[in-house]
């Protein structure tokens, strides 16, 4: 009978040599080997080997302090191409001093890159990039001073008279997964992780170019014993396979929980049990923002406020039965974590997984996406990746954003220390924030205002003082909070002259009221009335 191959982390490190490409498979800390991580570090510092190592990475591994942090040292990375380091202080410094090639491409793209090189593609075609920071008629992806020196990893094809953009294979040599268990023959469960990601076509990848795949794991059961549905990969493929001997702190769940089987769909926690936010800045604006939902439609939250609030807001106004909310990582429905538990969700309906669900951002296109924003211009262009030196990165902001029916930028009109109180139902600036955000010109193009006004894309820019659209002409400002001034809390701060709406109204009272606001009623109030004027068309 095949047997699978226990390896220490010690004897992992030697499956990797210098200047080979490393690909880990995770988001946030979720599905972090980090025994395997640390013990490449630990080598590293110790031995300086492995070196010269070119990262792969399709999200954002880490919780600020693990997961890909553990790889974030001069000389240890020569390259990284990867989608999101804002989680990643050391890997935002290192990029912006210059001390590592780093190239940014869309999180779904890198994802379904392994899919297709696992078929045994050059590559990967796509319509996501084109216009913004990724397209090489801009910046190519390249994200300092070091890696515009380097070759171009995209290119722009044309295909029966249409542009697109060309994602070239990136050869996987080790590819490093995680599960819950595994049998004697190395077939590996992820049954107790919180996604499914895009574990297997990552490892079918590395086997194309035979590379080695190492594997993480909980604990090991007997042959025979697991389903052979739960298996997520089979034994075969694996090459190495480390048992952790510290799950408590190498091998949580996420970075907040050691484990909660809610977050795996192994129980459910009482909907009442799921405690409604305070009232703060963030919340306002999420409500303000929750008003574009409409009954039936499919939701994706972005990070920062839409993944931190919304949710929770959809949840108690009691709108989470008429929309299905969903995040990239693969979730439905249910109330999502936030923060550095991005991507988890309690009281799921459904899980698939990563690359599967940019199937479905890429393809059809969600019908609503809230996502967060660092800057808009006059375009309506919007910054969302890099502010001064500092690369957060795109995630999968540009393969949802360009896709989806409507668009729902959320964030605070300034940055940097702004202040506010509620009272009164009037909205009071305490501090204004140092940064201002609506300028003349975005430093990075995240997602391109024009192509979206030509296709006619529905764009809201939501902030807690004043409510944007995109339309024809460019931006127009058509709401302002009660208790605000239009000229000096508003078109003083702004660097560019936004279309003021003639019928500019003021944001709703109801945003204001401690408990729930009574969106639901609005929500199925503005459905009906939308549908009562189509029928008259």
């Amino acid at each position: 009978m095949l047997k699978a191959n226990f390896i220490t982390p010690t004897e992992a490190v030697g499956y990797i040599k210098d200047g080979m490409t490393v690909c880990p498979i995770g988001m946030t800390l979720v599905s972090a080997s980090e025994s395997i991580l640390k013990a490449i570090e630990e080598s590293f510092l110790e031995t300086r080997h492995p070196a010269d190592i070119t990262l792969l990475h399709s999200c954002g591994q880490s919780d600020r302090k693990d997961g890909i942090q553990h790889f974030a040292h001069e000389g240890l990375v020569k390259r990284i191409i990867g989608s999101h380091w804002g989680l990643q202080p050391r890997w935002m410094e290192m990029i912006a001093n210059d001390k590592a090639e780093a190239y940014c491409l869309p999180q779904g793209q890198i994802a379904q890159l392994y899919r297709s090189m696992a078929c045994g593609l050059p590559g990967k075609m796509s319509k996501v990039g084109l216009g913004t920071f990724v397209d090489p008629r801009y910046e190519g992806g390249k994200m300092n001073r070091r890696t515009k020196e380097q070759p171009d990893i995209v290119e722009i094809m044309e295909y029966h008279g249409e542009e697109y953009m060309f994602y070239k294979e990136i050869p996987i040599d080790v590819c490093i997964i995680r599960g819950t268990e595994c049998d004697e023959m190395g077939n590996l469960t992820t049954t107790e992780e919180a996604m499914k990601l895009e574990v297997l076509p990552a490892v079918m990848a590395a086997k194309r170019y035979g590379g080695k795949v190492i594997a993480q794991v909980k604990r090991v059961v007997q042959t025979g014993t697991l389903n052979p549905k739960n298996v997520t990969v089979p034994g075969v493929f694996i090459d190495g396979i480390v048992v952790c001997d510290n799950p408590d702190v190498d091998h949580r769940q996420t970075s907040s929980w050691i484990y909660d089987p809610s977050y795996s769909g192994q129980t459910r926690v009482p909907q009442n049990a799921i405690e409604p936010l305070p009232m703060t800045v963030r919340k306002f604006i999420g409500r303000r923002a929750v008003e574009e939902v409409y009954p039936g439609c499919v939701v994706n939250l972005g990070t920062g406020i839409p993944n931190d609030v919304i949710g929770n807001i959809s949840n108690e106004e009691g709108l989470s039965d008429d929309i299905m909310i969903t995040v990239e990582s693969g979730i439905y429905g249910g109330v999502q974590a936030g923060g550095i538990d991005f991507g988890i969700g309690q009281n799921l309906y459904a899980m698939i997984g990563h690359h599967e669900q940019m199937d479905y951002y890429n393809g059809a296109g969600v019908d609503v996406t809230f996502m967060g924003f660092g800057e808009l211009d006059g375009e309506g262009n919007v910054n969302a990746t890099k502010m001064g030196p500092r690369c957060t990165g795109c995630g999968g902001f540009i393969d949802i954003t360009q896709n989806a029916k409507k668009v729902v930028f959320c964030g605070t009109f300034t940055a940097s220390g702004c202040e506010f109180s509620f009272d009164n139902n009037r909205l009071t600036i305490i501090k204004e924030g140092k940064i201002r955000k609506m300028v003349k010109q975005v430093a990075q193009y995240s997602f391109n205002g024009i192509l979206s006004r030509e296709k006619g894309q529905e764009v809201y820019i939501v902030t807690e003082r004043a409510v944007f659209r995109l339309v024809e002409e460019g931006v127009e400002l058509f709401e302002i909070a009660p208790g605000i001034d239009l000229k000096t809390q508003v078109l003083d701060m702004m660097d560019f002259q936004p279309i003021v709406s003639e019928n500019l109204k003021f944001m709703d009272t109801v945003l204001f009221q401690d408990g729930a606001a009574g969106l639901k009623k609005k929500v199925l109030q503005k459905a009906e009335k939308a549908a009562a004027e189509k029928l008259e068309k």
